[in-house]
């Protein structure tokens, strides 16, 4: 299976099938395949069992996270990356000539240089992407510590028509930052993460991420069944890839929190006292922590309502 690592531009994809059904879930066979695979076995299965790379689920593919980034995909029959991650040329030096160059030969496989691949993968990571990514690697839900776990991140839903003057119709995704699930009370609870520079958590009036997280109710409430229902499917393939005994969910909290993070002590008692303000008024949970790493997942679960 080694053979099948090709490179590839992986560009953030549709993860939403032409029918609008949310599925979240992988064949036995690709389950198979994959535990077959030197690079899973060698390289990703401690860094997941680690806490170091996230796996999430998708529709007969998975991806593999690191850092904020997406390191590799599997669709059972090949790994593939984003270009500039695997951009790393087979030499010990980092600062090499012309001369050296022409006879320099590019990474044969992934594992040879997965090390490296990670670095490029984590150097590419925005500030938001890398502020979920603390979160899983504290919290993944392998982690048999923690009650409330990470289970998934970026997930994407197929925009709902609207019918609005404005904006007649909405094509594309929504696509959802992070979503903690509740082993003990069997609930999953979606979190949209916003650092505090983000221009959209902030206006004179109301700011776009409120129309943002009324979307993304939206979604929860027209979707639940079914969101349900991919979620229970993900559960059953993370038990049968990790030999883990995870409970399905059964419930989903339709209110998307928002989480703000990147801030200073001056900053919460200024300017985000009038985010708490908007918030409360709007009627939207949230939770507001300065330093990402310093987040107890227990009091982010007990949002701000």
């Amino acid at each position: 299976m080694t053979n099948k690592h090709i490179l590839r531009i992986n560009k953030k994809g549709v993860d939403m099938p032409a029918n609008n059904t949310f599925k979240r879930e992988i064949s036995s066979e690709i389950i198979k395949n994959l535990k077959k695979e030197n690079l899973f076995k060698d390289c990703l299965l401690e860094d997941v069992k680690n806490g170091v790379v996230f796996p999430a689920i998708r529709d007969e593919y998975i991806d593999f996270y690191y850092k904020g980034g997406r390191l590799f995909t599997y669709d059972g029959n090949k790994f593939s990356t984003h270009i500039k991650y695997a951009s790393v040329i087979g030499h010990d030096k980092f600062y090499i000539s012309e001369v050296e160059l022409k006879n320099t030969k590019f990474i044969p496989n992934f594992i040879n240089e997965y090390t490296r691949i990670k670095e490029n993968c984590s150097n590419y990571s925005g500030v938001e992407a890398s502020g979920v990514s603390e979160l899983y690697s504290k919290y993944s839900i392998l982690n048999k510590s923690s009650n409330i776990s990470v289970l998934d991140i970026e997930i994407a839903f197929a925009k709902i028509e609207e019918n609005s003057d404005e904006d007649h119709s909405r094509k594309g995704q929504d696509r959802i930052d992070l979503l903690l699930y509740n082993k003990e009370e069997n609930k999953l609870r979606f979190y949209e993460a916003k650092h505090f520079t983000n221009s959209e958590i902030w206006a004179s009036g109301k700011p776009k991420v409120i129309d943002q997280l009324e979307r993304y109710n939206g979604q929860l409430s027209k979707r639940y069944d079914d969101i349900l229902s991919g979620y229970k499917e993900y559960i059953k393939t993370l038990n049968s890839l990790f030999d883990t005994q995870i409970l399905e969910p059964i419930e989903i909290d339709t209110q998307v929190v928002l989480l703000v993070f990147g801030f200073d002590i001056d900053q919460k008692q200024g300017r985000l006292k009038d985010l708490e303000k908007v918030m409360r008024n709007n009627k939207h949970p949230y939770y507001f922590i300065g330093d990402i790493k310093k987040v107890i997942i227990d009091n982010m679960w007990k949002a701000i309502k």
